[in-house]
């Protein structure tokens, strides 16, 4: 079954060239951590996605990453989105790198996955094959190594990273246990590009199987 792909929006980009002192101290940037970066995204796990794809290509670091509560359909405003990630790099043109990243990614390398033609029941299986400064972080592993990055809703999340972990000689290195504050749950796994691949595709297919018969048990 081919599933139908959910790419992200980037709302709104904006650049500071040269932050002010006493917002840069609120964000604990360091003293090199001069031009700023931020956007919003209508989808916040493909933003974060984006933000460890930017640490590759740029000189730069995550230093804010927040979701919104109840997700993009009761957002603050029209540019509001999911999330909101902040970029810092020694200079504006780090800083616009980064953000070109973020495009780059959000565009055509991060989705989600639907079951049906709504588009209402939908799942994130990303493998990340080398791990950036953010999200090797965020599991707590050395950056360059490959993430499994698992996201569903509640109980397909929790039935589908069981699958993935039986599947693969993986590890779960992050979990994230429902409701998040979107209403999703899930977690980040680690091991070889190749182990997290099928745990990926194991946790897809076991929440396929729900989707088809919630109530088969």
């Amino acid at each position: 079954m081919a599933l139908e792909r959910i790419y992200a929006d980037i709302l709104a980009v904006r650049i500071i060239p040269n932050v002010d002192p006493v917002l840069g101290r609120e964000l604990n940037l360091g003293p090199h951590q001069r031009s700023l970066g931020i956007f919003t995204s209508t989808v916040d796990d493909i933003g974060y996605t984006a933000l460890d794809e930017a640490t590759k290509r740029a000189a730069v670091d995550v230093v804010y990453a927040r979701s919104f509560y109840a997700g993009s359909a009761h957002a603050s405003g029209p540019l509001s989105g999911e999330m909101i990630g902040i970029l810092a790099g020694p200079t504006p043109d780090e800083v616009q790198s980064g953000i070109e990243a973020v495009l780059q990614t959000a565009e055509t390398d991060a989705y989600f996955e639907a079951f049906d033609s709504e588009k209402t029941h939908a799942i994130y299986a990303h493998v990340i094959s080398s791990s950036g400064s953010y999200l090797s972080k965020e599991a707590g592993i050395n950056q360059g190594e490959p993430i499994a990055y698992l996201i569903a809703p509640p109980l397909e999340a929790v039935y589908g990273l069981d699958a993935a972990l039986k599947a693969a000689d993986v590890e779960l290195v992050k979990f994230f246990g429902p409701p998040s504050e979107t209403n999703f749950g899930g977690g980040l796994l680690t091991g070889s590009q190749s182990a997290c691949k099928a745990a990926a595709d194991a946790f897809r297919e076991s929440i396929l199987r729900i989707a088809e018969n919630p109530l088969k048990y």
